[in-house]
């Protein structure tokens, strides 16, 4: 306020007048810069000339306009109050140049100022309202308006965009006037109140300018809701930007990640399956091993099954041969009872022939006695021999017994030695395959070696089978044709000889079942020999389960890891599938900000172009307005000569009429 006092100081010193204090004091007064200057009632004068003689054509010294002009360039000031000051032509005039130049005044009253006398000072005060573009409130109560500042009032708010509310009451506007502000509403939208109450206007106009400043209220305030809604979404509008900015940088760094952790996880899972595929590899080239293997055991175990069929059938024959050589036996015994048959029914007829004979045998008694007794004593060394035999072959077969025994001990022992190594073979496959396969070739090779010793030995207790029954048939056969010489040489002795040939069968069926016995030993070993290898068989089998329950583990073992690899590739295919979701509303998301910035630069363009008309306008009015003064200054000029011609003419007149 300081900057305006002086500015004021110097005006009036520059015009050669004397500051008025009241004029200093409200300046002095004047409040921020939402301040209002109060001049009311101070009686600005506007025609008090400057001291000193009077110059035709000179200007006016007014300290009001001075006022004015200083408040032209100050942006401080937002109400001025001249209410009742006398404002007259020059007043006006300086109003309208302070409207056109003042860009901080939105309150201006006027009141009590008779501007309406003055018609060229209002016409400027309209045009300078016309170039106003932030005047909001205008008071113009009891300033003798009719209808002709009316209508330059009117054609001024055509132009006027900012004024909102405009006070005429009490002026003399008539019908005239209030049509010509009728029509100006209707170019006008900003006004929303307008006073004119006693300026006889009638009412339907009054009622038509109630209606019009109505819809202008209504659009201004839709136009106000608009801009409001407009400002909210714009602000909404920054804000999802700088969301959508901060989602972004959110999720190309959580895609970064994303990645990041995609591929150490791709690292880990190759190294992985890198592994796993080394491990499966070994584990193939072990299953590999293991099947060469079992099939080597399986070839093996085809051969050793081969030979024990062969010794099967070997053993079947040996059957065959001994159920052949027992029925040859049987045949033989049957045909020898038959002869013995045959020989009794002869001997009792020769009994018969012999009782009748008896008497005359009777003295040949004592030599057939003593010829008895050699008999006996040669029956006795025959008994012997046979009991000898039969003590020898009995012997003989509990020597083969024992050495069967001994046979089943050193397989046994061997089959426990073969278990055992097996045991621990087993238990140290796992760590030492190798090994593991070295033990069971040399296994095979015992079992192969320890087969060929059995099968010698049972070729050697065949040939001696053989041996001992070829001796048994030829010391039959000696004791046959003993038996029958003494059968032809002792036909007096037959019922000694029958006791004999009886005895001597017994011993010859005992034999018979001695050999029976030792045939169901041989069998009963054959059957031994052949659970054996149906042991080894079921060995084999649980070594193959063994060896099919491994490959069943880990077969499971690589359908886990192969699970879990089909897991870890769903659980990246559903991040991918999550990660291309975001992208796709990451895209929809730039194509909404496309369609808004496209719609906001139309917007712009279309306030541009609007801005680009207005202000066309604008140059227009400018230019009106400039041609309107120029044609004002030629009227001045013209009323100047007229009124110099005028005055001129009136003194000559006078100074005539007082010659």
């Amino acid at each position: 306020m300081e900057r305006l006092e002086r500015e004021y100081a110097r005006l009036c010193a520059a015009a050669g007048a004397a500051p008025q204090e009241a004029v200093l004091r409200s300046l002095r007064e004047l409040p921020g810069p939402r301040g209002r200057l109060d001049l009311a009632g101070h009686s600005l004068s506007l025609q008090t000339r400057c001291p000193g003689p009077a110059v035709p054509g000179a200007a006016p010294c007014e300290e009001g306009a001075l006022l004015l002009h200083g408040l032209c360039s100050n942006t401080t000031v937002k109400s001025l109050d001249l209410k009742g000051n006398n404002l007259r032509t020059e007043g006006a005039e300086a109003l309208g140049k302070l409207l056109r130049q003042n860009k901080s005044i939105r309150s201006l009253t006027l009141e009590w100022n008779s501007l309406g006398l003055w018609e060229e000072g209002f016409s400027f005060f309209c045009q300078g309202l016309r170039a106003n573009n932030c005047l909001q409130q205008l008071d113009l109560r009891n300033n003798q308006i009719n209808h002709q500042g009316a209508g330059e009032l009117a054609m001024a708010l055509t132009q006027n965009a900012s004024l909102q509310e405009l006070d005429l009451r009490w002026n003399n506007i008539g019908l005239l006037g209030g049509r010509a502000l009728l029509n100006c509403l209707h170019s006008n939208k900003t006004l929303k109140r307008l006073e004119l109450a006693g300026n006889n206007v009638p009412g339907d106009i009054l009622k038509a300018v109630e209606q019009a400043l109505d819809h202008n209220q209504d659009r201004e305030a839709i136009l106000s809701e608009a801009q409001n809604q407009v400002n909210i979404l714009s602000k909404e509008v920054l804000s999802l930007k700088d969301e959508k900015n901060k989602q972004f940088m959110d999720f190309v760094d959580t895609v970064d990640k994303q990645k990041e952790e995609k591929a150490r996880s791709e690292r880990t899972s190759a190294a992985r399956v890198s592994q796993l595929q080394e491990a499966l590899d070994e584990q193939y080239s072990i299953m590999n091993s293991l099947k060469t293997k079992l099939q080597m055991t399986e070839a093996a175990l085809a051969l050793s099954e081969q030979k024990v069929h062969n010794l099967g059938e070997l053993l079947n024959a040996m059957k065959q041969e001994q159920n052949s050589v027992a029925e040859c036996h049987f045949k033989q015994l049957q045909q020898q009872k038959q002869e013995s048959a045959d020989r009794e029914g002869k001997l009792l007829h020769d009994l018969s022939a012999a009782d009748e004979k008896n008497l005359l045998l009777r003295n040949q008694v004592d030599e057939l006695e003593r010829k008895c007794k050699v008999q006996q004593d040669q029956l006795f060394q025959v008994k012997q021999d046979l009991t000898s035999t039969t003590a020898e072959l009995k012997l003989r077969a509990v020597q083969a017994e024992e050495r069967l025994e001994m046979e089943k001990r050193r397989f046994k022992q061997s089959l426990e030695d073969v278990e055992s190594l097996r045991v621990k073979e087993v238990d140290r496959m796992t760590q030492h395959m190798e090994a593991s396969e070295h033990s069971m070739q040399n296994r095979i090779q015992r079992l192969e070696a320890i087969r060929i010793s059995l099968e010698e030995e049972l070729s050697q207790v065949k040939a001696a089978a053989l041996s001992e029954r070829g001796q048994a048939e030829e010391e039959l056969m000696k004791v046959r044709s003993q038996a029958r010489l003494e059968e032809q040489q002792r036909l007096e002795h037959l019922k000694e000889k029958l006791r004999l040939m009886t005895e001597s069968r017994d011993e010859a069926q005992n034999c018979c079942l001695k050999q029976k016995e030792m045939v169901a030993e041989a069998q009963a070993k054959a059957k031994q020999l052949s659970l054996y290898a149906d042991g080894l068989r079921r060995r084999l089998d649980e070594l193959q389960q063994d060896l099919d329950s491994k490959e069943e583990e880990k077969v499971a073992e690589l359908n886990k890891v192969k699970v879990e690899l089909q897991e870890q590739i769903g659980h990246l295919e559903a991040e991918r599938a999550a990660q291309d979701g975001l992208r796709e509303k990451i895209a929809a998301l730039e194509r909404q900000l496309k369609a808004l910035s496209s719609n906001h630069r139309e917007v712009l363009l279309d306030k541009e172009g609007e801005i680009s008309l207005l202000l066309e306008k604008l140059r227009m009015k400018e230019a009106e307005i400039s041609r309107m003064r120029e044609e004002e200054a030629q009227r001045a000029s013209f009323l100047q000569n007229a009124i110099m011609v005028y005055v001129q003419g009136s003194a000559l007149g006078a100074h005539s009429s007082r010659r």
